[in-house]
């Protein structure tokens, strides 16, 4: 005989597993009386699970749409499905992106071995094309994800921008999803100061999150302000000052914070600071902007926006021949 608790987990499973149950199906499933049936049901009701009832003949239960979100039940595959759904997700850049990575570390922290196992198999199998971003094992994404909710301390190997390695000790703040990349913002205990970590600079499946909590410091100016800074102010190969007319709030309602920094030069005068790893990069970032600019420094990046334009000028106006060339 089952237990009470491990019956009325059984029964939600059933519940979930079909659209509609007889009673007698339920009751022998579950090998208890209509009494001790119905019962159960109202436990589930307590929960927040909403079961419609029927009786008569072709009568039964369902589980309905309720006005809350109860606990939802799934077994390893269904477990394993989702996860790889949602680390889908988390890589897509999309609105959903955080959403994703938080729901990820929830279901990273329940799942059973023999789930993970499954998730490593499906990970060892999948070939994902290049698309020009750094490949970021998600579970090691979802752990960041779960040390930052709890806010618990946590270790980890890390690649510098020059292949050196160090151990840190940190207190992670906030994972920033920006340039096709994720970025952990955290306060390196060690160094006794705020640091932004490539995940993809993380060794894989190394992280260590510690029982030590901590009390969350954010860097002055919020964590959005402090990422933003330190993605300009990274040692990018190529960085550039941009002279845009309008004043700083005007324009930061137009260009977002992951493309470079804002500084008022005066009232109707903004600055707009951007880096990149290639002089390719820094002009497409520069074009995503979307703005008018005069360009400060460095001078010798001129010739290398001048061509980018000309780039795109004869391949407009070669776009445009063709178009407009008779068939023979």
């Amino acid at each position: 005989m089952l237990t009470t608790s491990t019956r009325v987990l059984r029964l939600l499973s059933l519940l979930q597993a079909r659209g509609e149950w007889s009673g007698r199906d339920l009751g022998e499933r579950l090998e208890v009386d209509v009494r001790t049936l119905r019962r159960d049901v109202d436990r589930l009701r307590d929960l927040g699970y909403a079961i419609d009832s029927s009786s008569g003949v072709g009568g039964g239960y369902r589980l309905g749409r309720g006005t809350t979100t109860p606990p939802l039940l799934l077994d390893d595959d269904e477990a394993v499905a989702v996860a790889v759904a949602l680390a889908a997700s988390a890589g897509s850049n999309g609105p959903a992106e955080e959403v994703a990575v938080a729901v990820l570390a929830k279901l990273n922290q329940v799942l059973p071995p023999r789930a993970r196992r499954k998730l490593g198999a499906i990970e060892a199998a999948t070939l994902a094309l290049p698309d020009g971003r750094p490949r970021i094992d998600f579970r090691v994404l979802a752990t960041l994800a779960g040390a930052c909710r709890d806010t618990l301390e946590a270790r980890f190997s890390y690649l510098d921008s020059r292949g050196a390695p160090s151990r840190r000790t940190v207190e992670p703040l906030r994972l920033v999803h920006a340039r096709m990349r994720w970025y952990l913002v955290a306060r390196d205990v060690d160094r006794d100061d705020f640091r932004t970590f490539r995940v993809d600079r993380i060794a894989s499946r190394e992280v260590d999150v510690t029982s030590r909590r901590f009390v969350p410091r954010e860097p002055p100016g919020g964590i959005a302000a402090y990422a933003a800074r330190a993605l300009v102010s990274a040692p990018y190969s190529f960085r550039a000052r941009l002279l845009l007319v309008g004043a700083v709030d005007e324009l930061a309602a137009k260009i977002p914070t992951w493309i470079g920094t804002l500084e008022a030069r005066s009232p109707r005068r903004t600055i707009l600071t951007v880096g990149a790893d290639t002089e390719a990069a820094l002009a497409a970032l520069i074009l995503h902007a979307d703005v008018d600019f005069e360009l400060l420094d460095p001078p010798e990046l001129a010739p290398a926006l001048e061509a980018a334009a000309q780039r795109l000028l004869t391949g407009a106006r070669g776009v445009v021949r063709v178009v407009g060339r008779p068939r023979l």
